[in-house]
């Protein structure tokens, strides 16, 4: 990128930040959670492009409205269109979400309740990959270490995919689904159905997505193809407006191919079933009472033969499979209280987790291995969390959680030589403790600012635990020394919010003590080894955004992103940061069609720290900014029927985000790493139906 066009940006970014920061005046955000979520708007006659929070560090929106880019094949890829998320691309699907530089545990994702962790050691199945977006009513955000409510960790912020209790007051069906197709052999269906009375419901919803390899700008092939499905029913008993019984079930499974791994997932399959128990209507202080139970499992099958051509492709190894799985069983209790100006939540919650994994050499001679079992997880937790409403337009929110977490080493061998394990046996503890508080103030009907800082203990996760090939410098390995990460940050902002303008702006800083850092290293014949170790870093940044009605039918908007950090021990930038991104949008929306249009401009970034990063990708080498610019538009035939379409990347640029996977060899990527470029123009049609 030259420097006037940085510049430029950099400009361009500036002037929004500032604007949503002087613009004055907000009206009143909600600050109880259900509040928060009755107030968020509802946006069924656009494409979405990007969200604004509609209270402090809380963004809500539906997954199910059609989105640019191209609809969402995975969760991850969702979270784009709120600014400060990125993903660590690696081909066509299941990139790995970041938020503000920082990925993996330091996220909480919980999907309808529970937690969902995959069990690729190198992240092929992140979390968000068992995620379809369209096959859930609500996706809630809070950044970072801003809420205790939904498990530990957390420091990074916290990610919900929820669906809504569906009650009736007479008997009744309903239903919505959607199609879609585009380039590159893109379709997906989706169907929801509930039929209910009074006192229950039934719900039945899937889907199924498809795409094929893509081009990039010049034209290339970049193997990246997918197919995904998921199926999900629930039966609830609802006796009343504040009782809920509700058993779900659930199902899944798909395939990926990897232009950026030595291997395809040729399976991932999800297996889910929980229960939830809801009670309110008490009288006096006790307003609710709510419980819940999950179990989640993901079976996932990685080889380099079932979606892999040699005849198309340079040299291949013999043919390699592992099969791996991670069960995860869990549970919270939570009780509400309201008292004149207090209102409180209180509870615990438990999560018990296996890891399990096999393999071999051959096609398919992974299923006459047995299973070995490699790690056991445990977690406890107690947490409060409290507002109090200080007087006129003043709040007053804290919160504390404790945990206890254990790590079970299972291996009786590690490494790539299969050497005794000198930790097989051994069980880590750790006590953990997370608390923040944040006053908001409302300094009139339409301004809002808020401060917060909160501190965040998080255990090392799975994927620090066991996937590295070595552990800090004189530990035995990763089991043994890596030490939990701790954040304390820092977090303010502003919302204006007026019948023409909506505008908020937010800033955070933070310090991490022993924050888990990945150093990669070339092996020779071991091929490319990795070190995890604990240094102390620091970050901050920012975001911004504006929406501006000039007249009646039209809606400008942008938002900006910027987002920093540095090892403190050496004084180097922090790996795998997301660079400086702007979203410019402009949209006129008429009774029946609507129009509109999205540039987003993201800066080089130039501030690297080769051969780090974690354990899903490292930082390669500074990467050019880009442009690219994408249309849309949609017609409403009535309530019940709406097609949209758009084209992303109209003038077909070859570029590649900087959080990025390096092409494999197996490919024909050279030695010297090579990103994967993202889709050429492509276009696509939706249809929605609602009855």
């Amino acid at each position: 990128m030259s420097m006037p066009f940085r510049a430029t940006l950099r400009a361009s970014c500036l002037s929004v930040a500032v604007s949503a920061a002087l613009l004055s005046p907000l009206s009143r955000a909600a600050h109880a959670e259900d509040d928060v979520l009755a107030d968020a708007p509802t946006l069924d006659d656009v494409v979405v492009t990007g969200v604004a929070p509609v209270s402090p560090l809380t963004w809500v929106t539906d997954p199910r409205l059609p989105r640019q880019p191209v609809p969402a094949s995975d969760g991850a890829d969702y979270l784009k269109t709120i600014p400060g998320f990125g993903a660590l691309r690696n081909g066509g699907t299941n990139g790995d979400p970041v938020l503000r530089g920082l990925s993996g545990s330091r996220l909480n994702l919980v999907t309808n309740g529970g937690a969902m962790p995959g069990s690729c050691p190198a992240r092929m199945d992140n979390p968000l990959s068992y995620v379809s977006p369209e096959t859930f009513d609500r996706l809630i955000v809070v950044k970072g270490p801003q809420t205790v409510l939904w498990g530990p960790g957390a420091s990074a912020g916290t990610v919900r995919f929820e669906r809504d209790v569906e009650r009736f007051d007479a008997p009744g069906v309903r239903a919505r689904g959607s199609l879609l197709g585009g380039s590159f052999g893109r379709n997906d269906q989706v169907l929801s159905v509930e039929a209910g009375t009074t006192v229950g419901y039934a719900r039945i919803s899937g889907n199924r997505s498809e795409s094929d390899d893509y081009r990039d700008g010049d034209g290339q092939r970049v193997p990246s193809s997918w197919e995904k499905w998921n199926a999900d029913a629930a039966l609830g008993w609802t006796p009343g407006d504040d009782t809920l019984l509700e058993l779900s079930l659930g199902a899944g499974d798909g395939e990926a191919r990897y232009a950026g791994r030595g291997m395809d997932g040729s399976q991932f399959r999800r297996d889910s079933q929980s229960l939830r128990f809801e009670k309110g209507g008490f009288d006096g202080a006790l307003s609710k009472i709510e419980a819940s139970a999950y179990r989640n499992a993901a079976d996932h099958v990685m080889d380099n033969y079932t979606l892999r051509d040699p005849n198309q492709m340079g040299p291949m190894p013999m043919p390699m499979a592992a099969n791996v799985e991670r069960r995860t069983v869990g549970g919270r209790v939570a009780a509400s209280w309201s008292v004149e100006r207090f209102d409180a939540t209180l509870g615990i919650d438990a999560q018990d987790g296996r890891h399990r994994q096999r393999s071999a050499a051959g096609r398919g001679a992974y299923l006459a291995e047995p299973w070995d079992t490699d790690a056991r997880f445990a977690q406890r937790g107690v947490f409060g969390e409290g507002n109090w409403h200080a007087g006129e337009g003043q709040h007053w929110i804290a919160g504390a959680r404790l945990d206890r977490a254990e790590a079970t080493d299972r291996r009786a061998t590690a490494g790539m030589m299969g050497m005794p394990n000198p930790t097989f046996g051994q069980t880590r503890s750790e006590t953990l403790a997370s608390a923040f508080v944040r006053h908001e103030r409302e300094f009139s009907r339409h301004l809002q600012a808020y401060a917060g800082i909160g501190r965040s203990e998080r255990m090392p996760d799975y994927w620090e635990l066991f996937s590295p090939d070595m552990g800090p410098m004189g530990s035995a390995n990763a089991f043994a020394g890596v030490a939990p990460e701790t954040t304390i940050q820092l977090d303010v902002g502003v919302h204006y919010r007026s019948a023409r303008v909506d505008a908020w702006a937010s800033a955070y800083a933070g310090r991490v003590d022993d924050f888990i850092l990945f150093t990669y290293a070339e092996g020779g014949m071991m091929g490319t080894t990795t070190r995890v170790g604990n240094v102390d870093a620091r970050i901050h940044g920012a975001e911004a955004g504006v929406e501006f009605r000039p007249a009646e039918r039209w809606k400008l908007g942008g938002t900006v992103a910027w987002a920093w950090g540095e090892n403190r021990d050496d004084g180097t930038p922090l790996p795998q940061m997301t660079p400086l991104e702007a979203r410019l949008t402009a949209g006129y929306e008429h009774a029946r069609w609507n129009v509109g249009a999205l540039l987003r401009v993201v800066s080089s970034q130039d501030r690297v720290a080769p051969m780090q990063g974690n354990v899903v990708g490292r930082d390669l080498d500074p990467t050019p900014g880009f442009a690219t610019l994408a249309v849309n538009g949609g017609y409403r035939f009535s309530d019940r029927v709406r097609l949209t379409a758009g084209i992303d990347n109209v003038f077909d640029r070859t570029y590649a985000e900087h959080l990025n996977l390096a092409g494999s060899a197996d490919f024909g990527y050279p030695a010297d790493p090579v990103r994967i470029h993202e889709p050429g123009r492509s276009a696509w049609l939706k249809l929605d139906l609602r009855y």
